[in-house]
This record gives structure tokens, sequence and C-alpha cells, in this order.
């Protein structure tokens, strides 16, 4: 499966969805998150606060998924999808370690490798215990995350993006998209290893305001650093063997 090409005016949808439960005890079906004006994402999605760089071997650096709302309803059931891609190709799956906040409880984040050398990461737990984000209306939700390297990493450009999923029953809706945030894999010890860097991301990477109907769609954008619709079809089957998870396409209406 892949993203929709601007020709065919569809954007891709993911499902983040936990090991199915019973019919007895399913959970009904979220409204949808959707904005006034359906050709705009509902959650602005950014990345920032995060390290220049990390140290191979070295601590965790932290940094912030913020999600904001800007409808008048609220988005449940939200799972960001983190996208990695390295200049050298050369990050395996295994090699960052990372991990998000649901208040104080940390949950780890595994990542899948496309057949394009993305790796990709789904904010979700495999064990069932955790439901998704929910953003209230108009209001702004701060994800904490934390990203540490392996020691056997070779230095390396890496860029992070996420996508924005809200899961439904058997689907998924794309519902928002993030700026880039680049860092470096360092091969020797450094200041910036291991603690969160003062700098915010750079402006020029902030998320665009311009509505997805205008803009190319997130395969054509992040082609730019080598990011595909693969990385996003991966996220499905990262999802699958977490418990029965569904990855399937939506259109955008």
């Amino acid at each position: 499966m892949r993203l929709c090409t601007p020709a065919s005016l569809c954007l891709a949808a993911a499902a983040a969805l936990l090991p199915a439960a019973s019919d007895a005890h399913a959970a009904p079906r979220p409204p949808a998150c959707v904005a006034a004006d359906q050709r705009a994402f509902p959650l602005t999605t950014r990345l920032h606060g995060g390290p220049a760089s990390y140290t191979a071997g070295g601590g965790f650096g932290v940094w912030y998924i913020e999600l904001t709302n800007t409808t008048g309803r609220p988005c449940t059931r939200i799972h960001p999808v983190v996208v990695l891609v390295d200049t050298e190709r050369a990050l395996r799956p295994s090699q960052p370690r990372l991990e998000f906040f649901e208040g104080n409880r940390p949950h780890a984040v595994r990542f899948e490798r496309t057949d394009r050398d993305e790796l990709v990461g789904v904010l979700a737990d495999e064990r069932g215990g955790f439901p998704g984000f929910s953003v209230g209306p108009r209001r702004t939700l701060t994800v904490k995350v934390r990203l540490a390297v392996t020691s056997d990493a070779v230095p390396n450009d890496v860029t992070a993006q996420a996508a924005v999923v809200q899961r439904h029953d058997d689907d998924g809706a794309w519902v928002g998209e993030s700026n880039a945030y680049r860092f470096r894999i360092e091969g020797e010890p450094g200041p910036a290893a291991g603690r969160s860097s003062s700098a915010t991301v750079p402006e020029a990477d902030a998320p665009s305001a311009t509505p997805p109907a205008t803009r190319l769609p997130l395969a054509d954008e992040l082609a730019r650093t080598g990011v595909s619709g693969p990385a996003l079809a991966t996220a499905g089957a990262l999802l699958l063997a977490a418990g029965g998870a569904v990855l399937l396409a939506r259109r955008r209406r």
C-alpha cells in the first residue's frame, strides 16, 4: 500500500488499534476528528525541544510532540506515528530507543524498517494498556518523548517527522502531520548527549498552514528527506503484529 498521489486527490489513513476486544466489551466508535474546513487537518502537530545531536551509547534526549485540536469537539484515540530517515541508510530498528509518556508512565516504541530504509514507530502499547491520546476542543496536548541511540549506531544525520492517525474500529483517519526535526548521531561523547537542547525546532521547519488539499501529500513532502508512503504502510504492519491491527486507506472527503 502507498499514499495516494496528488492526482488521486486523497490522503492516507492508518489505524492504530489495540488488541481486539470482545464484542460485549468493545469500545464505541469515537466521533470523527474533522476540521470545519474538511480540507485541513484537525490537529496541528509540532515537534520541538529536541537536542541537535545524540551520542551513540549516550543518555536520553527529551523532545515533545505538540498536538493542537483546532475543532470544537474532542479528538480521541490519537496515535502519532514517528518516521526516522537517516542519510546513510544505516540506522537499524534496534538502535533508536524511543519512549513516550502517558502522564508519568513511559511506553516503549518499537521501530520497523520499510523497503526504503525508513524506520517507523507508532505511539501505541502492544500489550493493550494505552487507548491513545485525547485532545479536548480547542486544546493543546504536549506529549513528552525521549530518545537514545545504542552504541553500535554509526555517525549519521537523521530527520524525524510525525504523522498522526485517529484509530477507529477497523481503520483510521490521517488527522495531522508535523514539521521535521533534524539531528545528528555522534560517534564520540559530546555535550549534547543525553540531555535536551534549549533550542527549539527552527522556524523554517514549522508546520505549514496550507490545507492538505492544496499541498503535496505527506509521501511527497517526506520524499525530500527520503520518507515515502511505505513508511505508513509499515506502521500498519507493525500494529498488525501488535494484536490484530488493520491499516486501510480512506479518502478524505
